[in-house]
């Protein structure tokens, strides 16, 4: 079988190509110049990817006669932020980006949602193209057009949707990862296999230490099927009104984790996905909807693969369940100050849930921080 794959995303005349498999940054300056009227290559990237890949990527540039002209802001979270966003944004305007030009965003999901959102911005939008380095951006936030920045009020609460021209998902960008990154990445992978694909977590339950490993073809399988199951969803609901929102499985419990450690590396989003994927499927069990033996299921695929599950695994010691819901009332798929949930029915059942009781989302934190978790892997 071809470890190459390609995607559409289709939005009729914004439809857009995913190209994915082993050596593909090869193809990004024919597939630039595709999209882009001039021959200087500005690529949006952070300081790490381009210590692993810079003069990689240079060097095709180049041998293709495009003058490579990088912008490069620190790596991590911290950097989705309105002083990153204006630095960027200036640096555009100081290039002459124009309406009919492409820029290149190289890197995992921070490098994507900013580079994203300020093509979005620049002359009321102007064309990019996302090249992702991350397991976790290449199955989720390089496809699909939502591009925002963090704020103190929380994660994403500013931003656009603004699809790239192409996505190209290099598979063998992700032989740098530290093993870390490839496991919080591979939480967005499960994702889709509790949405509505109980096939591809069997698949995955059977295959995923392969995946993380980087063993075969078992990663473009993956970032193949992720991406697909995204197209979908996404051309049937590109801004979330309806189904779209079942892609956020996990990330409401999730996001409410990362803003109490202030995104500061000791909690990976992937991470908290994870973590929130399971809470979402136990608070769904505790109350009737999921079969306990599928948290059950989860619990034990992820804890296998050395990944948290539980969220007093990821609570600092001076956080409480008031400071959690505080956080979590911020998500932005709440809807005139009511709780929305994605929960699930069971393995590949994934729903969504609107006003949910806020008291007994409160109640559920409460227990959940003083269940004594299993031990903790190591990374």
């Amino acid at each position: 079988m071809s470890n190459k794959h390609q995607v559409t995303v289709d939005l009729g005349a914004r439809s857009y190509p995913i190209d994915i498999g082993p050596g593909l940054l090869n193809d990004l300056p024919q597939v630039f110049s595709r999209t882009s009227n001039r021959n200087q290559i500005i690529v949006v990237s952070d300081t790490q990817v381009m210590d692993h890949h810079g003069e990689r990527l240079r060097g095709i540039c180049e041998a293709a006669g495009l003058t490579f002209h990088p912008l490069i802001i620190p790596a991590g979270e911290h950097s989705k932020n309105w002083d990153q966003l204006a630095k960027l944004v200036g640096s555009l305007l100081d290039l002459g980006v124009s309406r009919k030009d492409s820029i290149v965003a190289f890197g995992g999901g921070v490098v994507g949602d900013l580079a994203g959102f300020a093509a979005a911005i620049v002359k009321r939008g102007c064309s990019f193209i996302q090249v992702p380095t991350t397991l976790l951006a290449q199955v989720d936030s390089s496809v699909g057009g939502k591009t925002a920045i963090n704020t103190p009020q929380g994660k994403n609460l500013v931003g656009a949707f603004h699809q790239p021209k192409h996505v190209i998902i290099d598979t063998d960008l992700l032989a740098t990862l530290p093993p870390r990154e490839l496991r919080a990445g591979y939480a967005e992978v499960v994702k889709y296999g509790l949405i509505d694909d109980l096939s591809f977590f069997q698949w995955l339950d059977q295959e995923g230490d392969r995946v993380i490993n980087l063993e075969g073809d078992a990663v473009s399988r993956a970032v193949a099927r992720s991406c697909a199951a995204k197209a979908r969803i996404v051309a049937q609901d590109e801004t979330e009104q309806d189904k779209r929102a079942l892609l956020n499985l996990g990330h409401t419990f999730g996001h409410a984790l990362e803003a109490v450690n202030k995104y500061d590396g000791r909690l990976l989003h992937g991470e908290a996905v994870g973590i929130g994927m399971v809470a979402a499927m136990a608070f769904s069990a505790a109350h009737g909807w999921a079969p306990q033996e599928d948290v059950e299921k989860l619990r034990a695929h992820l804890a296998r693969l050395d990944m948290r599950t539980e969220i007093a695994q990821a609570v600092p010691a001076d956080v409480d369940a008031d400071q959690l819901m505080a956080a979590m009332m911020q998500d932005k798929k709440n809807e005139d100050g009511k709780l929305v949930l994605i929960l699930s029915e069971g393995i590949g059942k994934a729903f969504v849930r609107k006003d949910v009781d806020v008291g007994l989302v409160h109640q559920f934190w409460r227990e959940a921080l003083t269940t004594v978790p299993p031990a903790s892997k190591k990374d």
